[in-house]
């Protein structure tokens, strides 16, 4: 039988060290992550059966990331990890899209037995591995289709290249949010340098020049940081 696989994105050494090895031993392929950002990347990469997420996470946090998460694949579950207790904190982590909430400190046969709760619930729903990433999106008087590499407006369809597609797909997944540099630079590009950099900045303005029919979109550049799309 096939091993599932799951992203733990956790930045707590110990915890993270020890929920780890635990999972591998209950029979699950673990990919840990110790930020919001690098869970991202990885799981942008990779494909996985579910997220365990740590909410107080450094970087991007774990609400964040996993809105982040459901923008790429909406089926994908997750189980959020977490100290807190309040009940607002528990709303918001449903309505992020959690499917469940572990209160910490917890013992690892409750986490194997919500996880294999959910898969049993989710795997068929799942289009494993890929085909239930979303690959269409809004984009004020635009539709994206990342899959066809299509950016369609009233007056004209673009036919985009790969690259252009990619860097548009990762915009609109962080739409009205900061695309850091260095992430979209690791993820399209592979590599974060000078060069690459250079290659992005021109993607950019490609892109801007595409999206022009609609005034009310924009691709901010904030300073230092990197990129962001807006329909305001």
């Amino acid at each position: 039988m096939e091993k599932s696989n799951i992203l733990l994105v956790e930045d707590d050494p110990s915890l993270g060290f020890i929920t780890k090895d635990q999972l591998t031993e209950a029979g699950f392929d673990v990919k840990w992550c110790k930020d919001g950002k690098d869970g991202f990347e990885v799981f942008y990469k990779e494909t996985f059966d579910i997220c365990v997420l740590d909410v107080m996470l450094p970087k991007k946090d774990g609400f964040t990331l996993a809105k982040d998460i459901k923008a790429i694949n909406p089926d994908i579950p997750i189980i959020f990890l977490t100290a807190k207790s309040q009940i607002d904190d528990k709303i918001k982590g449903f309505k992020t899209g959690g499917d469940d909430y572990l209160t910490k400190p917890f013992v690892i046969e409750e986490l194997v037995a919500r996880i294999d709760a959910i898969l049993n619930r989710t795997q068929q729903k799942l289009a494993y591995p890929s085909s239930s990433k979303q690959s269409s999106f809004t984009i004020g008087q635009y539709q994206f289709n990342h899959k066809n590499l299509e950016l369609i407006h009233p007056s004209k369809t673009k036919t985009l290249t790969k690259i252009e597609a990619d860097l548009l797909r990762l915009l609109c997944i962080h739409q009205e949010q900061v695309l850091e540099r260095d992430m979209a630079l690791n993820i399209i590009w592979g590599k974060d340098d000078y060069f690459n950099g250079r290659s992005m900045d021109v993607f950019i303005t490609k892109l801007r020049k595409y999206l022009k029919e609609d005034e009310l979109i924009s691709i901010i550049n904030v300073h230092g940081v990197g990129f962001k799309l807006s329909t305001k």
